[in-house]
């Protein structure tokens, strides 16, 4: 019991990296994956979040062993490696952030019957009041109040498979055929849910200035072995939750030939109207709610690890710039990419698609080097030979990083051809 209540008590990182990472590699990568192709593809969901465990691992073990940023860590191995980095926030700063509202945007559309409104104003709000609270909360109310969102989200989605077992797959259309998966359009659908799954790798930066941010609001520093624990289980409730979308989208969709639309409107409407029509439609609120909760979750924490990030790669860069340092560098960096990627949204109208292919084009090539680099932190002089990474955990992560260049390097050749 009293394990139980220093995990709670550290409780921050882990749960900000479940509810940033449940949100469109699980609402619409995985649905799709269920919907689609159907149970087979859990396995490279599986697979994905096994090969890129030690990536996101290393920013908690560095972080808590050296109590500084795996940013710092970068720019201690040389310059080079902090623009590589640099390059790959930069990407993100115009890419995610307007993907995820984007879909946020459609389910709150769909869950209020919305339809009439424009999209570009609908999304303006909602990045007006996200902004809102990541100002006046910062991190304490963002870490507090996700506790109660995750919950919530997770019971409406254990409810909601749940109900869709007991009710069982819907019957195929006549004359189906299952669409094949190794063929170019299924490489490429694998290679966008494996590259955002359970999230891009260089959200293990993300991480690292949460755990900073986490034991700042902590009277004793965490041990590394609570720290990693604490981890754990919002990596492993990611997993968990990926498998729940796809249960979902195999057993209410494939069979069907549903064509799932670019449109996040669309989207938004075709999701929860065939989950209701298949389970019953008194789960309407269930399901809406377990779907915007996944994605408002998923926002909310994007935008401030997106800020935080950005803010530490741009002190890093210019140290001599006290822009980066005042205290109000954090609200103004929040509402710049607000207006930043409204704009995005605005240009690119309400097909996602594009979005989402040129984030997970970028994430997906870079990861390998960013996993590199995380590996090269944890086994810097700056970290105790004790604390490096053991035996098992070094392999996993030269068979991720083996994996992903192979994966990254065939992704590449596809679309060059």
């Amino acid at each position: 019991m009293t394990k139980f209540k220093t995990l709670v008590k550290y409780l921050g990182p882990g749960l900000l990296f479940a509810s940033m990472a449940i949100g469109t590699s699980h609402l619409v990568l995985s649905t799709k994956a269920g919907a689609q192709y159907g149970w087979v593809m859990i396995i490279p969901i599986v697979l994905a979040n096994v090969l890129k465990y030690p990536f996101f691992e290393f920013g908690i073990r560095y972080t808590t062993v050296t109590q500084k940023s795996l940013i710092e860590g970068y720019l201690n191995m040389g310059r080079g490696y902090l623009w590589v980095y640099a390059f790959v926030t930069l990407v993100s700063t115009f890419t995610i952030l307007a993907a995820l509202y984007i879909v946020t945007t459609g389910l709150f559309m769909n869950l209020f019957q919305l339809s009439t409104l424009n999209i570009g104003l609908v999304s303006l709000g909602l990045f007006a009041f996200i902004s809102g609270i990541l100002i006046i909360g910062r991190y304490k109310f963002l870490e507090d109040s996700l506790k109660a969102v995750i919950t919530v989200l997770f019971i409406a989605l254990l409810i909601t498979t749940f109900l869709v077992i007991q009710k069982g797959p819907v019957s195929p259309i006549a004359n189906y055929q299952a669409p094949e998966i190794f063929n170019e359009v299924g490489i490429l659908f694998l290679i966008s849910l494996m590259g955002w799954m359970p999230t891009a790798v260089e959200a293990s930066g993300w991480v690292s200035l949460w755990s900073i941010e986490n034991q700042s609001t902590q009277r004793d520093k965490p041990s590394l072995k609570i720290a990693l624990q604490e981890f754990n289980l919002g990596y492993v409730l990611t997993g968990v939750l990926a498998i729940f979308f796809l249960i979902i989208g195999w057993l209410t969709l494939y069979g069907t030939g549903t064509e799932l639309s670019g449109s996040a409107v669309v989207f938004a409407d075709q999701v929860i109207t065939l989950f209701t029509s298949h389970i019953g439609g008194w789960t309407y609120s269930l399901i809406a709610i377990a779907a915007f909760a996944t994605m408002f979750s998923t926002c909310m924490t994007a935008h401030d690890a997106v800020t935080r990030v950005s803010i530490d790669v741009l002190k890093k860069l210019a140290p001599s710039n006290n822009t980066f340092k005042s205290k109000s560098s954090f609200t103004v960096g929040i509402i710049l990419l607000a207006l930043v990627n409204w704009t995005v949204i605005i240009a690119f109208g309400s097909n996602m698609g594009d979005l989402v292919a040129l984030a997970t084009f970028v994430s997906f090539v870079m990861a390998p080097i960013v996993g590199w680099m995380n590996l090269k932190a944890v086994k810097s002089k700056e970290m105790p030979k004790k604390h490096h990474p053991r035996t098992g955990l070094k392999i996993l992560t030269y068979s991720g990083i083996l994996f992903l260049s192979l994966f990254a390097i065939y992704y590449c050749w596809l679309i060059v051809n």
